[in-house]
C-alpha cells in the first residue's frame, strides 16, 4: 500500500495471521534446542506448548539474532519490486539486531538510489513491539507516506509501555538474572519479579511482590497510573505470556473490568521462542499506550 512495505522481526510476538491480516512482513530470528536450530516463526516449526514443555524438562536453550545477509536477501526483492521500506526492529537494549539491519540498508542504499530504506529501534519487544507495528499499520492505512509513519515512530514509540512479572524463577537463576541464594528465597517466599521497559529499551527490575494474586493487582494498577486518559483509555491493550494463559487471562479480566473504553478486548499472544528462551515459562507482559516512559 502506498508504495511502501512495513516490516519487522518475528519477535514482536502476533500470530502469523495478525501479520497478514494488517499487511505487516517479517523476518525470522532464530533459536537452538538442545543444539538443534529452528527458527523462530511464530510457532510453526514447533508449537509453543511443546517449547515451554521441553524448556520445564531441562532443555537447553539459546538465541540467535538475523544476520546482514539475511536482511539483504529479505530486503531485496521488495526493493526489486519498487517498494520502499520502513523496518522496525527489536529493541536496542535487548539484541544488537538493528546493527545488522542498519548494515544491510547502507548496502543496499547504494545498489538502490531510489528507495527509501528506514530502520527504526523500535524500543520495545515481545507483543508490544507487535502493538507498536499494529498502530503503524493503522496510520499507513490512513493514508500517510513512509516518511509520515517514520516520524510517527519515532516520536512516539516510548509511549508504548511494558509490564512484565514472572511466576517462575527458575529461569532468571539460570539466565544468571539472579543468584540461586535469591531464587531458592524468592520461590519459597513466592516472590514474583515485576519488571518494565524504560527509555533505552532494556528491561529493568522495579519490585519484589509476593503472590500471584498481588502481583497481577500491581501489574494492572501500573496502567491504571500511567495509561493515556488514565481509567479512560481507549487504546488497544496487548497481553502476551509464556505457557500460562490462565495468568494472562486474569490480568485481561481485570483490566476489560477496569477500562470500559478500551479499543476492543484484550489480545492474548504467547512469547516467542526468542524472548521465550530466555524468561521460560511463567511470563505475563502488559503492553499499552501511555505517557512518555522514563528510565
Amino acid at each position: 500500500m502506498g508504495g511502501y512495505i512495513l516490516s519487522c522481526c518475528s519477535t514482536a510476538d502476533l500470530t502469523a495471521e495478525h501479520f497478514k491480516e494488517r499487511d505487516v512482513h517479517y523476518i525470522c530470528f532464530h533459536y537452538f534446542l538442545d543444539g538443534k536450530e529452528y527458527a523462530d516463526d511464530l510457532g510453526k516449526s514447533m508449537p509453543f506448548d511443546v517449547f515451554y514443555k521441553a524448556m520445564e524438562d531441562g532443555a537447553e536453550t539459546k538465541t540467535s539474532q538475523v544476520n546482514v545477509d539475511e536482511f539483504i536477501e529479505y530486503f531485496t526483492p521488495f526493493l526489486e519490486k519498487g517498494l520502499d521500506i520502513l523496518h522496525v526492529s527489536l529493541s536496542s537494549g535487548i539484541s544488537g539486531v538493528i546493527n545488522s539491519a542498519t548494515i544491510a540498508q547502507k548496502e543496499l542504499s547504494e545498489k538502490y538510489p531510489d528507495r527509501k530504506i528506514y530502520i527504526v529501534d523500535s524500543l520495545a519487544a515481545s507483543s508490544g513491539y507487535g502493538l507498536l507495528m499494529d498502530k503503524l499499520a493503522d496510520i499507513r492505512d490512513s493514508g500517510a507516506s513512509i516518511d509520515d509513519v517514520y516520524q510517527w515512530a519515532e516520536t512516539h514509540k516510548l509511549e508504548l509501555h511494558h509490564w512484565f512479572f514472572s511466576t517462575d524463577l527458575t529461569f532468571y537463576v539460570k539466565g544468571g538474572r539472579i543468584s540461586k541464594t535469591a531464587g531458592f528465597v524468592g520461590t519459597a517466599l513466592k516472590i514474583c519479579p515485576l519488571l518494565n521497559v524504560d527509555d533505552t529499551g532494556h528491561l529493568i527490575p522495579r519490585a519484589k511482590i509476593r503472590g500471584k494474586k498481588r502481583v497481577i493487582e500491581e501489574i494492572v494498577e501500573h496502567m491504571e497510573a500511567h495509561a493515556q486518559n488514565g481509567l479512560n483509555y481507549d487504546g488497544k491493550c496487548y497481553i502476551s505470556n509464556s505457557a500460562c494463559y490462565e495468568d494472562a487471562k486474569a490480568v485481561a479480566d481485570k483490566i476489560e473490568a477496569r477500562f470500559p473504553k478500551l479499543d476492543g478486548p484484550v489480545e492474548i499472544f504467547s512469547v516467542g521462542t526468542t524472548i521465550g528462551s530466555h524468561t521460560g515459562p511463567g511470563t505475563v507482559a502488559l503492553f499499552f499506550w501511555g505517557d512518555v516512559r522514563q528510565a
